[in-house]
């Protein structure tokens, strides 16, 4: 029998027996980049989920009536304090300066005729050609002219600042984010125009037990975690709203952020540590963690540099480099860098 037959033979026999194939030896892991499970000494802190938000957002509103004639920035757009944001059509308002106008000089004139006869009327009196009481009906007429002009006088500027309300002006310096209106729509009193805020000042917002509320005060020191943008940033300051929801038993915590940290927006999930103390906890670089839908784990790397999957269970300490260790690793121990080099270097079976 041929050589290449008998293998063949020999191969069938085998399988028909139902004896396991041999297991494939695990792959070396090549050259892997690893980093070291070690104690060290690090913040002990509280994590709490948080939200940004801007400490200057506001909705800017229409105060008069009249169709908008131009939107000068849309969503995204950045305005500066002044600029001109949105008109509404004044031409009624125009119309009603003018009419106040015309009134104001009408009784300008009235009281200038009428300080005019009471100086003549002094002049009659003094002379004995009128009666004291002819002074005195003239003095109330002059009095009347002059009450007249500065009533109509301020007429005429509530309608100049009436009109001033159909140029709409940004507050602060900020980002539109999102556009209320269309070009030729309506607007009334009280209608919102454009939301906007100011990036340059921002603040996150997380919810904590009030029992923790304590511990904090004291620590009085925290980090913010943007999971969407991989950093850390350290806050400027921590405040406590001297509050508590009474059904939920949390107080809000205000952390004030530096001013343009960039990426950050309204709106974006992140977290709060706050340190509560330090101590000694066992650490592995943070990109060395693999999570897998409930499993957490590491591909532990030996002396020959075979890797293997390690189940592992995790802490609440943290930092911006390594994340700590409860079960799974021992002090020394390598963990490949890459979880899913690792893995295909480990094999299937892994």
């Amino acid at each position: 029998m041929k050589p290449v037959a008998f293998a063949f033979f020999a191969a069938v026999l085998v399988a028909s027996c139902g004896e396991a194939p041999v297991p494939t030896p695990p792959k070396a892991a090549g050259p892997l980049a690893t980093g070291t499970a070690e104690l060290r000494e690090v913040e002990l802190s509280l994590s709490a989920e948080a939200v940004v938000e801007a400490v200057r957002q506001s909705t800017v509103s229409a105060q008069v009536s009249g169709r908008i004639v131009d939107i000068r920035f849309d969503v995204g757009d950045r305005v500066q304090k002044g600029d001109v944001i949105v008109r509404i059509d004044e031409r009624a308002a125009s119309q009603a300066v003018a009419a106040s106008e015309a009134q104001a000089r009408e009784a300008e004139a009235a009281m200038v005729n009428a300080r005019a006869q009471l100086e003549r009327t002094r002049q009659l009196v003094q002379q004995r050609f009128v009666s004291q009481a002819a002074l005195d009906k003239a003095e109330a007429d002059f009095k009347a002219a002059e009450s007249r002009f500065k009533a109509t006088l301020a007429g005429a500027g509530a309608a100049a600042t009436e009109r001033s309300f159909s140029t709409i002006i940004a507050p602060y310096s900020g980002v539109v984010s999102v556009r209320h209106v269309q070009l030729g729509e309506m607007a009334s009193p009280g209608k919102a125009l454009l939301t906007g805020f100011d990036p340059g000042s921002l603040r996150v917002v997380a919810t904590v037990a009030s029992a923790r509320v304590p511990a904090l005060q004291a620590g009085a020191k925290a980090r913010i975690e943007v999971p969407s943008l991989g950093r850390w940033v350290d806050v400027r300051a921590v405040t406590v709203v001297p509050s508590a929801d009474p059904r939920t038993h949390t107080t809000q915590v205000r952390l004030e952020l530096p001013p343009d940290v960039a990426g950050l927006v309204p709106g974006v999930f992140a977290r709060a540590h706050f340190v509560t103390g330090r101590a000694a906890r066992l650490m592995v670089p943070r990109e060395a963690v693999l999570r897998r839908s409930e499993v957490t784990a590491v591909y532990a790397v030996d002396e020959k540099g075979v890797s293997a999957l390690r189940q592992v269970r995790l802490g609440e300490a943290a930092d911006a480099t390594g994340i700590e260790i409860l079960a799974g690793l021992k002090p020394g121990e390598k963990v490949a860098l890459d979880p899913v080099k690792a893995g295909l270097a480990a094999g299937p079976g892994a």
